[in-house]
């Protein structure tokens, strides 16, 4: 990955991540350098976020309970600070299974698919939104931008 170095203001940004699967040894050097590109690309002062990688009947449960959907999904966003807030504080909780099966459907690695999903949350964090037309085109364009600036290919999906 090329993105250059995050500046100072880094040590603002506290990114913890913990594995709950033991399908998909996680890249947790590369996982770090997604959210800090992220919120220094989307200019975030202080951060607190958390990422859990976890297994299908995990997201599965997560997603039923929280969002009523009766299936695995790739990444669920959870807000834990206002839009006011001086500290960006969420959780995303990424669906290991699911980055490994559409990665290899689509023929590439599955850390490439999870740093997806964690520039896909952050975004969400940061305000973005995917529910009309307009919305989804936008943060597919933020996230092209963020798979470029890593040195990724471009897997975000196409409206």
């Amino acid at each position: 990955m090329t993105a250059s170095s995050p500046s100072p203001a880094s040590s603002k940004w506290r990114i913890s991540i913990a594995s709950l699967q033991e399908i998909l040894p996680p890249n947790y050097q590369q996982l770090r350098l997604v959210g800090r590109t992220v919120l220094q690309g989307e200019k975030v002062r202080e951060a607190k976020i958390s990422l859990a990688l976890v297994d299908n009947p995990t997201i599965h449960r997560i997603n039923r309970q929280f969002l009523n959907h009766d299936e695995p999904t790739d990444v669920i966003t959870f807000p834990l600070s206002g839009p006011s807030a001086k500290v960006l504080e969420g959780e995303l909780v990424l669906g290991v299974e699911v980055a490994i099966e559409l990665a290899r459907q689509r023929g590439h690695d599955p850390h490439i698919e999870l740093a997806l999903y964690v520039i896909h949350g952050l975004l969400h964090l940061c305000g973005y939104d995917d529910t009309s037309p307009q919305q989804r085109s936008a943060m597919r364009q933020r996230e092209r931008h963020y798979l470029t600036l890593l040195g990724l290919p471009d897997i975000a999906e196409r409206d």
